[in-house]
């Protein structure tokens, strides 16, 4: 599988849409933390910190992983996607989302993405996206820990699906002198060790061997990744883009995928053909 290498976003800003570039397809990763989409054939055109201002200053809507305020987010997506998006196009949106948020952020997601005008949107849980742009062989269990700016999250993947999933609400920007870096590795340790437990087949100890997938901002933090004593863990390539970078993997292949091509008509009896 080929992994998508994204272009470079410049921190805080949107990259610039090229004059006359039509963009029918966009993968998008709503982070508490920092919003991020890639277009078909353009890479990666935003990378910017998730917030809107409503008139009263900042509002943050999208916290722990949740979608606190859906007009805001709306807002957000208007603001920073509404004018890269020609008018009369109406694009295919993959969202990713977290694990556990089940229903409810997918409801909330969909319903802020309406303000593209999207022909049509589908979700992928975000460990999944993750696993696809790491290029993992889905076929065997496979360990994904998404080390978030929020949010924590150790995903089992069985078959490319979410087998089991737990989360904590503890996050990178939580990192302090009062929470040091050893707790985020503490919760994932803990989560992994109740996934063992609770976990009938051997399908968590299988991944556990083959070595899990370490994504996310907190991948990138020497301070957190060497407390994960995980034989075999590899971080994914460029882990803070990696759930955007899945989605587009997605979003591309069911853009190249062939369209069926419509049967013949049946000629019925030659009486029947006006000869």
């Amino acid at each position: 599988m080929t992994v998508l290498r994204p272009r470079r976003a410049v921190p805080g800003r949107a990259l610039p849409w090229p004059a006359g570039r039509r963009c029918a397809a966009v993968a998008l990763d709503l982070g508490s933390a920092r919003t991020r989409a890639w277009a078909v054939g353009r890479g990666l055109i935003l990378d910017v910190p998730t917030v809107t201002f409503p008139g009263t200053g900042a509002s943050y809507p999208v916290q722990r992983g949740a979608i606190v305020d859906v007009r805001g987010t709306a807002r957000m997506l208007d603001r920073l996607l509404g004018h890269r998006l020609p008018r009369f196009t109406r694009p295919l949106v993959v969202l990713t989302a977290p694990v556990l948020d089940g229903y409810a952020y997918r409801n909330a997601a969909r319903t802020a993405v309406e303000v593209l005008r999207p022909r049509g949107v589908v979700t992928v849980p975000a460990a999944r996206a993750v696993a696809l742009a790491a290029g993992a062989d889905l076929s065997a269990p496979q360990l994904v820990l998404d080390l978030g700016a929020h949010l924590t999250e150790v995903v089992l993947l069985v078959d490319g699906a979410v087998f089991d999933a737990r989360r904590t609400a503890l996050g990178t920007t939580d990192v302090d002198d009062a929470t040091p870096a050893v707790r985020i590795a503490e919760a994932v340790a803990d989560m992994t060790a109740s996934m063992l437990r609770q976990d009938g087949t051997s399908l968590t100890a299988d991944a556990l061997a083959r070595g899990p997938l370490l994504a996310g901002g907190g991948a990138l933090r020497p301070d957190i990744t060497r407390h994960l004593a995980y034989a075999g863990a590899r971080t994914v390539p460029s882990p803070h883009t990696a759930a955007v970078r899945g989605a587009a993997l997605l979003l591309q292949a069911s853009r190249s995928r062939p369209r069926p091509r419509p049967r013949p008509a049946d000629p019925g009896p030659a009486g029947d053909r006006g000869d």
